[in-house]
């Protein structure tokens, strides 16, 4: 409840035990063990910043805290709690608070999406599983979009941007490292898991706007933010990388406001031991620089969860406000776990710390917070107020009319197809399956050609072959005709000039010397006609 300035948690004896507005956004710690009433202090420190103006961000795990945007129903045992902490004095009703219902799916509250460049690779990669050098090839991919300015919106651009990568793997490992086609299957692998998970309605356009959780109501009271978790946090990678999302998003968005006399936001982290299970030391180290710097952003964060060891030691000592319902110590591990919480409060000397642990009822808390100075302190015993909204869920109908009002319900019901890497890389693909096309269609033209040529040139050679034979034996008819010729009159002529000269000389050597000048008289008749 919110009086006086202050948040008002409970009562130790007579003695109202609150968190100072100032001091909230040094953060805090709901602890205790299931069934404790853990979620009616959620409640209880909701409604009061709420009432202080401040917006607060919930998550809605076992489906129990929607009824907060309906007012409370009275009965014997609520109105015996208000005679104790004599509520009636203080202004005490039963009423209903400004929600905003949230769910990733779309199903139970406003959609809420993102991108996936926005997530981020480091978040991605625990989303995924990816081991070590597979986280390291996706921040390449994500560096190599930012230098092509190609947008990772969805899904679809992912997985375009994976199967390039793939495919161009040894152009690509020349300017940002080794990448190896197994890897990049790897990755694709996880991709289509977390589709197979609702990662193809979770990334898209529009993405949510971090602001949009910065609202108050017109009378002046924050809006408290519900996300639905059922479904969610049956998902743990999802529901942790989510959240670590929203929170980086706080941090990177919000401008640096120093000390404020209340938080803008107060960002409750509900099953928080689920954030540091299994988790990457680069992921861990962001988990604290966000946590020690966020506070001069004028957020502050509450994690939720049974047992304080779940909380890294860093990150615990950046939690100033804590409130640690009952733990039970059954072995001795669970003991050493007591003796931790009881250890991280400042000592009551009117009780030991650790045995008032095993001993709180339900509803009842040991509570230390920072005073004005900041300083811790010592640490009460308190019984925790009521809540004035409905304890209890709402029926979905009545959820759904709750979102369906609120004016960011038409902003974000529906999703929006952009160009981006996806259509990028299709575009691109086919002007290089038409180029690939047209080059193929030149060559095998070319080779057409070179092979019509050829066979022109052969056919051209055989033709020229076939004359060159017609004339040869054109050569050998003519020369068979004229050597009967020559052959005809060298006879002649050579008869003729024997008997002349045989005339003339006479005798047996005139015969002879006319039969040689015959026969030298027909050859130079032949080679005159063949030369």
């Amino acid at each position: 409840m919110y009086i006086d300035n202050s948040i008002w948690i409970g009562n130790a004896g007579d003695k109202r035990v609150c968190v100072l507005p100032k001091m909230a956004n040094r953060h805090g710690l709901i602890a205790g063990a299931t069934g404790t009433g853990k979620t009616v202090t959620l409640k209880v420190l909701a409604e009061s910043f709420s009432d202080a103006g401040v917006p607060v961000f919930l998550v809605d795990v076992k489906g129990d805290i929607s009824g907060m945007c309906r007012p409370g129903q009275d009965s014997d045992d609520m109105q015996e709690r208000i005679q104790r902490f004599g509520l009636s004095e203080a202004g005490f009703s039963f009423k209903d608070y400004p929600t905003a219902f949230w769910d990733i799916y779309g199903e139970a509250g406003i959609p809420l999406r993102t991108t996936v460049s926005e997530m981020g690779p480091i978040l991605l990669a625990k989303l995924m599983d990816l081991n070590d050098t597979q986280a390291d090839i996706l921040t390449c991919l994500f560096k190599m979009a930012d230098d092509e300015e190609l947008l990772l919106v969805d899904i679809k651009d992912l997985k375009a941007m994976l199967q390039y990568a793939s495919d161009n793997a040894g152009e690509i490992s020349k300017k940002y490292g080794n990448v190896t086609k197994a890897s990049v299957a790897a990755i694709i692998r996880g991709v289509v898991a977390l589709e197979a998970s609702g990662g193809d309605r979770f990334f898209t356009e529009p993405g949510f706007n971090i602001t949009d959780f910065l609202r108050t109501e017109l009378d002046g009271r924050g809006i408290i933010n519900i996300l639905d978790g059922g479904k969610l946090s049956s998902d743990p990678k999802l529901y942790t990388a989510f959240l670590l999302y929203l929170l980086s998003e706080l941090f990177e968005t919000l401008p640096e406001v120093g000390d404020m006399e209340k938080p803008r936001l107060v960002f409750f982290f509900d099953e928080a031991h689920l954030l540091f299970d299994d988790i990457s030391k680069a992921l861990r180290q962001k988990i604290e620089q966000i946590v020690k710097l966020i506070r001069s952003k004028g957020v502050g964060i509450y994690f939720c969860t049974q047992n304080p060891r779940d909380i890294p030691d860093e990150v615990l000592a950046q939690l100033g406000n804590k409130i640690q319902h009952a733990l039970h110590a059954y072995t001795p591990a669970e003991e050493r776990a007591v003796k931790t919480a009881a250890d991280s409060f400042r000592a009551n000397p009117e009780f030991d710390t650790k045995k008032a642990i095993m001993e709180l009822g339900v509803g009842e808390a040991l509570v230390s917070v920072l005073d004005e100075e900041g300083v811790p302190t010592i640490v009460e015993r308190c019984k925790v107020l009521p809540p004035r909204s409905l304890m209890g869920p709402v029926s979905d109908e009545e959820k759904s009319k709750v979102f369906k009002a609120n004016n960011l319900y038409l902003t974000y019901k529906d999703p929006v197809e952009t160009d981006s890497a996806y259509e990028f890389l299709e575009r691109l693909k086919a002007q290089q399956e038409l180029a690939a096309k047209e080059a193929a269609e030149t060559l095998a033209a070319q080779k057409e050609a070179e092979k019509q040529a050829a066979e022109e040139a052969k056919a051209a050679q055989k033709a020229e072959a076939a004359a060159a034979r017609e004339e040869a034996a054109k050569k050998r008819k003519m020369k068979s005709a004229a050597g009967s010729v020559a052959s005809s009159a060298a006879g002649t002529i050579g008869r003729e000039l024997g008997k002349s000269v045989g005339g003339k000389v006479g005798g047996k050597f005139g015969k002879t010397l006319g039969g040689n000048l015959a026969a030298q008289l027909g050859r130079s008749l032949m080679g005159t006609f063949f030369k």
